[in-house]
């Protein structure tokens, strides 16, 4: 992957007015697009497969009058007044009579009809004139809630004496979050800390115009998927706040690393591709990690979920080609002006006198590594005891602002009636069967009177073909109380009885009912979905840096993040402390699905910073053997950019607390949270902790599980060390095989060989001997790209080794002289083929007479069907058992000497 980001950035650079050029037209056409066939968001929250949603289902065509939304026009007067006198009598009915020849109503109730209960408050004070709508609140049109609204207003007025006629209701939630002036704060913070960062505004500005960019074109893409499947209003806000926070981070991984090879002396357009390669290996990387986890949320089998990760999956990818394409297209415009100013000789000596922060602190947390594990331990899980406390609920109109007609009405409804009619339940039941379907309704709703939790039953009754009856279910306590769940349980535990001693069928939903199935799915979910984030981690890390506690430890520290992030969620929006300061309308649950967005985004992000931070101290680790000090040179090299971006991130997402929608608040706060304590605290302190404490221990592999697991190459190594051997032995050099300090260790670090140096031109014979246990067979598979694990620089027909095996191994014949019943006839069939080198094993072995003849013959020959040079390698325990075999000139033999094993 990394030698095609490198051929991909060179290109770029090279036709970077092409790629600037396409991404502007994307963004327009995408755009122009969007705003002219998108279908407009859909907050319909479904669940298909549960009870509530399947009852819900089944209103639609059974009973229709009560399949779509609601409203509520309440008349709230003056203390000391009455609201049922004769006068608001009249006036609320003409009221009524209004309201019910709107467009999309249904029906509108009296609250003073003999025969709806429950609609007057006990204090006298409060009327509620429900309202019963034709469609669901996704398709309510501005033309019935502005009649509503003026029906409402004249009726105040009619009534007058101080009078107030609150709208509210489903129909009146406004739950569409839209983006304010608050949110450009984050990219305020973005550019503060690019300018400290890079100290030039063309640097500082990039980042934050890619981003804009990717944004741009993946929200544009999340509302023309309105046009395919419904996309809840939270979807593109989510695309904007990580597309956003990944966008600026990513081009500033790019941007960081071509600096620096700037300021080595690389010309502009190498330094672009390299930056590509490496960096965007990186970036590739974490992305790949983001989106796996993203695209995950639809183990909770949640359509609206579903929808949501994959809009914010498309902001991601969409992030990742911006920053490998448009990025280093910009950079390639912006040219020599990149390169860092060197500083005065008067500045320089002011920074050798300011303190560093890096390479103190690190020191600092390594110095007793034990007790800095500990005490992030500790903390992080002090802060997360709140977390067992987390109640998921879907929003409502009590997290509305405050202020907002909705949630006055709310508030109104709460105070005067209870709390529960504000969420009142439907329990359905199949009264085909019965000969008497009003008495069999009347006699459930009089049992479930009877229920602990039940504040009211205002209505009971069947359809007009009365097969279905419906009964209106009012709690005691509010929708996203724990005790209107236990409700609802209670009367799904009626039910068999019901189904026995009734003979009826019966379902409990309404909106209430949907959102708390919803939350008990998300919940469920939220184990799998964990072991499935936690296995990738391991997996993918143990990938990359070939250890088995480097990857253990990453994903102990992401858990010890997501715990506290959990925590303080709860402690401000569960608990309300420092509520007010932020803003928050409504404490006492968090959207459900917050859980497991944040453990998906966060997870890629962790991802993120582990890999920038270790892969440097790997790399140090690896060129110089002392772990100590690779951690704190390591973590010198890493620590700025790390800080820049997890600054960036927390900046971008804190930015959309204090305006925030009910829904996007809350999220925002938990990965802003998250963010910063997986940066700071997790990664720049316990991560080189327990590196300190492992020492050696921490860099290591069993071999069986080296040799299973595939490599990824996330900072681009392997490339980098493609590009070092680009002219290696010589430019254009003919050798075939070239070898310099090749080594291969056993399964148990035993040496099989060492330190092999081989220059074999084209159409030479080498030859590899040895008595016993040398590795002369392994190394022979090493040179024909079929063991891959050795150390040391080694290119063979022009091909770096390892990077390179898979294209080597089609231009390879290895031929057997121990188990081919035919090694010659195998040698001809290679020649024939035109492969150019051919790699004999046990030749010695090549006993009879006629085959050892035709193998003297091709060795003698060495010219392929095509008329192209052949090289050979054979190896044998002796040469004087292969003299016959060999050609007089143009023959190499290399002795190898006895190591403990051969592992082939």
């Amino acid at each position: 992957m990394s030698s095609f980001l490198y051929r991909l950035g060179r290109a770029v650079a090279r036709h970077r007015g092409l790629v600037v050029l396409g991404w502007v037209l994307v963004l327009v056409v995408c755009g122009t697009a969007s705003a002219l066939l998108n279908k407009g968001t859909d907050d319909t929250f479904t669940i298909p497969g549960s009870e509530s949603q399947d009852a819900m289902d089944h209103l639609d065509h059974v009973f229709p009058q009560v399949s779509g939304t609601s409203a509520q026009l309440v008349l709230l007067v003056p203390d000391g007044q009455q609201v049922d006198t004769a006068a608001t009598r009249q006036a609320v009915s003409d009221a009524v009579d209004r309201a019910g020849d709107v467009a999309q109503v249904e029906v509108a109730s009296d609250p003073f009809d003999p025969d709806v209960d429950d609609a007057v408050s006990d204090d006298g004070l409060a009327a509620n004139i429900g309202v019963q709508l034709t469609v669901d609140s996704t398709h309510v049109s501005d033309a019935t809630l502005t009649d509503l609204s003026g029906i409402a207003d004249d009726l105040a007025g009619e009534v007058g004496d101080g009078a107030r006629v609150y709208t509210g209701g489903d129909a009146f939630a406004d739950r569409i979050p839209g983006l304010s002036s608050t949110e450009a704060v984050g990219l305020l913070i973005a550019l503060v800390v690019l300018l400290l960062m890079f100290r030039t505004i063309i640097a500082a500005v990039m980042p934050l115009v890619t981003a804009v960019v990717g944004v741009g074109v993946s929200v544009s893409l999340v509302y023309l998927g309105t046009l395919f499947v419904p996309v809840s209003s939270t979807a593109p806000m989510l695309a904007v706040m990580i597309g956003l926070a990944v966008g600026i981070d990513y081009a500033l991984f790019l941007l960081s690393r071509h600096r620096d090879q700037l300021a080595e002396g690389l010309s502009v357009e190498e330094s672009i591709a390299r930056a590509t390669a490496t960096a965007g290996s990186a970036v590739l990387f974490a992305g790949l990690t983001v989106l796996i986890a993203l695209l995950g949320l639809s183990v909770a089998r949640i359509p609206f979920l579903t929808t949501m990760g994959v809009s914010a999956a498309l902001g991601v990818a969409v992030a990742v080609s911006v920053a490998v394409t448009l990025v280093p297209a910009l950079l390639a415009f912006a040219g020599r002006r990149m390169v860092p100013k060197a500083r005065s000789e008067r500045r320089r000596r002011f920074r050798l006198r300011k303190p560093r922060v890096a390479r103190p602190w690190v020191r600092f947390v390594t110095r007793r590594p034990l007790v800095t594990i500990v005490i992030v331990v500790l903390g992080l899980g002090a802060l997360a005891v709140p977390a067992a406390n987390l109640r998921l609920a879907l929003p409502d109109n009590g997290s509305q602002e405050a202020g907002s007609p909705a949630r006055e009405t709310y508030d109104v409804v709460a105070e005067h009636f209870g709390p529960g009619f504000n969420g009142p339940l439907l329990v359905t039941a199949d009264v085909i069967q019965s000969t008497d379907p009003s008495g069999l309704v009347d006699d459930l709703a009089d049992e479930i009177r009877d229920l602990p939790g039940v504040a009211a039953v205002p209505l009971a009754t069947p359809n007009e073909k009365g097969d279905t009856g419906i009964i209106s279910v009012v709690p005691t306590t509010a929708p996203d109380d724990a005790r209107t769940d236990e409700l609802v349980e209670r009367l799904r535990d009626q039910e068999p009885h019901w189904l026995a001693e009734h003979d009826t069928q019966t379902a409990v939903t309404g909106l209430t009912a949907v959102g708390i199935d919803v939350s008990d799915r998300l919940g469920a979910a939220l184990v799998p979905f964990g072991l499935l984030v936690a296995g990738l981690s391991l997996v993918l890390l143990t990938m990359v840096f070939r250890s088995v506690w480097v990857p253990v430890k990453a994903t102990v520290g992401y858990l010890l993040s997501i715990g506290a992030a959990f925590g303080l969620t709860s402690l401000v929006f569960q608990e309300g402390h420092g509520a007010a300061l932020l803003g928050v309308a409504h404490v006492g649950s968090v959207v459900s699905f917050l859980p497991i967005i944040l453990m998906g985004v966060l997870f890629g992000l962790a991802m993120d910073y582990e890999v920038f931070l270790v892969s440097r101290i790997r790399e140090h680790y690896a060129h110089h053997g002392d772990a100590h000090e690779a951690i704190e040179e390591g973590f010198v090299s890493a620590s700025r950019v790390v800080v820049a971006a997890a600054l960036i991130m927390f900046g971008v997402f804190a930015a959309f607390v204090p305006d925030g929608s009910a829904t996007i608040k809350p999220i925002a706060f938990s990965l802003a949270v998250g963010v910063f304590i997986d940066a700071f605290v997790v990664r720049m302190t316990f991560v080189p902790a327990v590196l300190a404490l492992l020492g050696d221990r921490a860099w290591g592999l069993p071999p069986a599980l080296d040799r299973r697991l595939p490599v990824f190459d996330a900072e681009g190594d392997g490339l980098l060390h493609e590009l070092r051997l680009a002219d290696w032995p010589a430019p254009h050099s003919d050798e075939v095989i070239s070898a310099h300090a090749l080594s291969l260790d056993d399964d148990r670090g035993r040496p099989v060989y060492r330190d092999v140096e081989l220059h074999v031109p084209r159409g030479e014979v080498l030859v590899l001997h040895g008595s016993g246990a040398v590795g002369k067979s392994a190394l022979l598979l090493s040179l024909a790209g079929r063991v891959t694990r050795h150390r040391g620089d080694l290119k063979v027909l022009g091909q770096v080794l390892p990077q390179h095996v898979h294209a080597l191994r089609p231009h390879v014949a290895v031929v057997d002289g121990r188990a081919d019943l035919d090694p010659a006839g195998r040698v001809t069939e290679a020649l024939a083929r035109g492969i150019e080198l051919i790699l004999v094993d046990d030749a010695d072995l090549v006993l009879r007479s006629e085959a050892r003849a035709r193998l003297r013959d091709q060795l003698g020959f060495r010219v392929t069907s095509g008329g192209s040079p052949a090289t050979f390698v054979l190896a044998c325990q002796d040469p004087d058992r292969v003299v016959d075999l060999l050609p007089l000139e143009a023959t190499q033999l290399y002795a190898l000497t006895p190591r403990p094993a051969e592992v082939l």
